[in-house]
């Protein structure tokens, strides 16, 4: 049996810490150093890099880092695998390869269907979610970089597991095991107490910037999740569990290689820094792939009025009766108040608030100057006090994401190998029935749900926070929120979360989600549940309207909110 690999992670996304290359390589022992650099979002912004200059489309950032650190690498024998090469992994292969360093270089392509979905004949990004076995079989043939398009973000830390143990696709437990570690680890120093909301009881909250996690993978797919030794942060079965419920939509998740029953998940603290994850539980892969796709939407103005002191309501009204009348028609119109002022501000700023007024439409031009005019011709003529947060801007090109699925046959993995072989990735032989889309809670999981019941005793009104961490974000227009029991408090208290959280209570402990479809499921493994709020954030990141369009904050607005909770639960501090 083969020991233990080491697999470290150096970027959550594109835009994340330059140096954390380096020091990933210089701070302790690594197999492969992995980078996350794509999302929803970025795929758009290449997109339109890849407008203006058709060589472009890839992560820039990763290639200065390589600029600066692939020579360490090599000299380490660490190798490197990034999904940076975006919408041109070729054209990233190539300039790693100018580099000069000697280093044997791969890629990974067949992810691209611009131009070939029926439904979506103009996306400007059309991406399918390919795997981890074309990166495993780069690794195997030797290369020192496997650069990537858009392969699932897990699949980054599967494909060296996968090289290294030497598992096939009939390895589903071993594979279900790395995609829940390449989770983890995915979004780089979340998994270390970033973005964490127990960091109060966590230590962390000073200047020192936190270390990138690294997993252990073992030949049966148990893993240990840690960081090298003097960095900064926490590795605590919290922080884990924070990551693993984040951005997930049910228990189960779907990758091209392999469905993981997240329900199965195990955690546990093994030391220092060091979280051991285990049971974990793989089906066969959905019959089809997920394809992320990007449109141009149109574009998008706003105007950001302040209003101060008393009166607020009215001020508001009478600055819409006289806009609305003088807008442009064939815009779609979005008001949005940002808070109360504080009474009797010692500030101007606390008494202020920002009215934003966004406009959205198919021509430029509606949402140029003459959405801006109108509203600065009031500048003397409107409420007491009237002036905006800067002047107006001009019109941005906005995007609009959607999730496609296509059957397997649509789709050619190709790994493009050091000595300039071409291989096919055959799929699996053996798929779910379900659709990729499909997300259903199993049998033993609803019984679980159901014999839950409300504890009895005293209650009393106290923010969620004091009782549940949250870890929430986007997922397209849905956005998803993870509530657990901190391991410090009882288990009665996931009990009561168990009992406690359904469709229902989210929709009135979060007011905004009233009128959306809601699912919750139970992960009692990990002490808490998930939830996806559908549509919450319109038809993706770039074309929501909301205060915070990518869901970051939603879970600690949830545990900012009063709900009845048993005072015995309370009683049991750490």
């Amino acid at each position: 049996m083969t020991d233990p690999v080491r697999i470290g992670n150096c970027s959550g996304f594109y835009g994340d810490r330059l140096s954390a290359m380096r020091e990933m390589l210089r701070g302790g022992p690594l197999d492969y150093l992995t980078g996350d650099y794509l999302a929803e979002l970025t795929m758009l912004i290449l997109g339109r890099d890849a407008m203006k200059d058709p060589a472009a489309g890839y992560a820039r950032t990763f290639l200065r880092q390589l600029q600066d650190c692939l020579d360490l690498a090599l000299e380490k024998g660490v190798r490197i695998v990034a999904n940076a090469g975006g919408l041109n992994p070729r054209g990233l292969a190539e300039a790693v390869e100018a580099l000069g360093t000697g280093a044997r270089i791969a890629y990974v392509d067949g992810d691209d269907l611009r131009g070939r979905l029926d439904d979506h004949p103009g996306a400007l990004t059309a991406n399918a979610y390919l795997g981890a076995f074309g990166i495993a079989r780069a690794l195997e043939e030797g290369a020192d970089v496997v650069v990537t398009g858009r392969v699932t973000d897990a699949s980054l830390v599967v494909g060296p597991a996968i090289a290294h143990h030497g598992w096939t696709r009939e390895d589903l437990d071993a594979l279900a095991g790395a995609v829940v570690a390449g989770h983890v680890v995915e979004c780089g120093t979340q998994a270390t107490g970033g973005n964490f909301s127990g960091f109060l009881e966590a230590g962390l909250g000073g200047p020192a910037a936190l270390g990138f996690p690294l997993a252990e993978v073992a030949a049966d797919g148990s893993v240990v999740i840690t960081k090298h030794p003097g960095t900064g942060g926490v590795v605590t079965v919290d922080t884990v569990t924070a990551q693993l419920l984040y951005e997930i939509q049910g228990p189960r998740y779907l990758g091209p290689d392999v469905t993981v029953d997240l329900a199965s998940v195990r955690l546990e603290q093994a030391g220092e820094d060091r979280v051991a994850i285990s049971g974990v539980r793989g089906e066969a892969p959905p019959e089809r792939l997920k394809v992320a796709v990007n449109e141009l939407g149109g574009f998008r103005n706003a105007v950001e009025f302040v209003l101060t002191g008393l009166d607020i309501d009215a001020k508001a009204a009478w600055l819409r009766a006289q806009l609305e009348p003088a807008l442009p028609e064939g815009p779609d119109y979005h008001w949005s108040t940002s808070r109360v002022p504080a009474p009797d501000s010692p500030t101007e700023e606390g008494a202020a608030c920002l009215l934003r007024l966004t406009a959205r439409a198919a021509d430029a031009d509606l949402v140029g100057r003459a959405f801006t005019a109108p509203a600065i011709e009031l500048a003397l003529a409107s409420y007491p006090g009237f002036h905006v947060t800067a002047p107006p801007g001009r019109p941005s090109p906005y995007g609009v994401y959607q999730a496609a699925y296509v059957a397997r046959d649509r789709v050619t993995e190709t790994v493009h190998l050091p000595d300039g072989r071409v291989e096919e990735i055959p799929p699996p032989a053996e798929t779910s029935v379900l659709p990729a889309e499909a997300s259903v809670m199993p049998a033993e999981e609803s019984m679980i749900r159901e014999s839950a019941t409300p504890r009895a005793g005293r209650v009393t009104s106290r923010p969620l926070g004091e009782l549940v961490y949250a870890r929430s974000g986007d997922k397209g227009g849905d956005a998803n929120l993870g509530l657990w029991i901190p391991r410090h408090r009882p288990d009665a208290a996931v009990d009561w979360l168990l009992a406690t959280a359904n469709p229902d209570w989210i929709r009135a402990l979060l007011p905004e989600t009233a009128a959306l479809e809601v699912e919750v499921t139970p992960l009692p493994n990990l002490r808490g549940v998930n939830v996806v709020i559908h549509d919450l954030l319109g038809r993706g990141v770039a074309e929501s309207t909301r205060f915070d369009p990518q869901a970051k904050a939603l879970g600690e607005w949830a545990r900012s909110r009063f709900v009845d909770i048993p005072e015995e639960l309370l009683d049991d501090r750490p």
